[in-house]
């Protein structure tokens, strides 16, 4: 009687280790199954789109420098010719807020020949110069110069923030209608069907800058300055993973 009541014991204690099993085994499946239902077949493609511009803004620095015996002399004379600098720009329709002054400064000049001595004292006056009148660039910097400018440098161009964004909105178009064609032909390639979109990023390129070191003397003889702004590539691309069926 003993041994039979045992044998029911090891039978309902091996039926219940197999439901605990079997039960663990389910729990576990659960989010495999989950997760394999969860999982989208996706394609990765890049749309590209590029074009060439031209720059709608130009800066340069324009400066006077002046060495006389005294600070004085030196300063009051390089105020003479910077104000008839300035006054050659305006004249040329340049407005105050794309004239601004850059650096300003007044110093000893000294001799070392044996012992160190003052010999003069130069005075320096540059303004920075930012206009969108590409066409007077030339003229901007042969006035100056015969004005009494005798610094000119730094001659850049670059595009102005408003060309730049509608010029990125032309981009992103493009690009985005570039991966949709690529991504439309591959899928077709495949026998696959584009559901949706999993996720999208956009890579800008830089716009660069042009830049011309030089520097300018007075010359009323010299013919007009040659300026040519150019153009430059600039490029966008978007990368998209299209969800696929």
């Amino acid at each position: 009687m003993q041994e039979t009541s045992n044998n029911k014991l090891y039978y309902v204690l091996f039926a219940l280790s197999i439901a605990v099993l079997l039960l663990a085994a389910v729990i576990y499946a659960g989010p495999l199954v989950g997760s394999d239902q969860s999982t989208e077949n996706t394609i990765f493609i890049t749309g590209d789109a590029q074009t060439k511009i031209a720059p709608d803004t130009a800066s340069l620095s324009i400066g006077v420098v002046i060495q006389s015996p005294t600070a004085k002399e030196s300063s009051d004379e390089n105020a003479i010719l910077m104000s008839a600098v300035i006054k050659e720009l305006k004249d040329l329709g340049l407005q105050d807020n794309e004239i601004k002054t850059s650096y300003v400064s007044v110093y000893p000049v000294y001799n070392y020949d044996g012992k160190r001595t003052i010999e003069g004292y130069s005075a320096s006056n540059n303004v920075q110069v930012t206009t969108k009148n590409l066409d007077k660039l030339s003229e901007i910097i042969d006035r100056s110069t015969a004005a009494g400018a005798n610094q000119i440098g730094g001659v850049s161009f670059t595009v102005s923030d408003e060309k730049q964004k509608e010029l990125r909105d032309e981009l992103l178009t493009t690009a985005v209608d570039d991966a949709s064609t690529k991504a439309d032909q591959l899928a077709d390639n495949l026998g696959v069907k584009i559901v949706g979109i999993k996720s999208s990023s956009i890579n800008e390129g830089q716009i660069p800058s042009v830049y011309y070191e030089s520097a300018a003397v007075a010359d009323e003889e010299r013919a007009e300055t040659p300026i040519e702004p150019g153009e430059t590539t600039v490029s966008l691309s978007v990368q998209v993973t299209y969800i696929i069926k």
